[in-house]
């Protein structure tokens, strides 16, 4: 498993339980079948992160530093994941390990969440 997909597990597990669906009903001999269930709505990944540092006294300044991002969902942020993830999402700004390229990482995970099914803001895309 990737390292994004490491942030998105991290993201989806947080996000609140989603009311329970009501019981089955049988449907009587001969009707049709209903259409399948409507997909999930997307993930709002700011409002998850936001709980998630709340829960943790703070998170740091997780909505511009990768960084800070990575330690908030308690996953590697050592100069070696941060390479793995930059090829991971084919960014290559600046040198491994520099403000532009943690800058362009940052937006590059941001942009991928949203690419998954996450509701981001645009703020944090661009």
């Amino acid at each position: 498993m990737g390292i994004f997909s490491s942030i998105w597990n991290k993201i989806t597990n947080h996000k609140p339980a989603a009311a329970p669906a009501p019981a089955p009903t049988a449907a009587p001999a001969g009707a049709a079948p209903t259409a399948a269930p409507a997909s999930l709505p997307p993930v709002d990944v700011e409002a998850v992160l936001s709980g998630l540092a709340a829960s943790k006294g703070g998170g740091g300044n997780w909505r511009t530093s990768i960084v800070d991002l990575l330690k908030l969902l308690d996953l590697d942020s050592s100069l070696s994941a941060r390479k793995e993830l930059a090829e991971e999402l084919n960014v290559h700004a600046g040198e491994h390990g520099s403000a532009e390229q943690n800058i362009a990482l940052s937006k590059a995970v941001w942009r991928k969440l949203a690419e998954n099914g996450g509701q981001v803001p645009a703020s944090l895309r661009d």
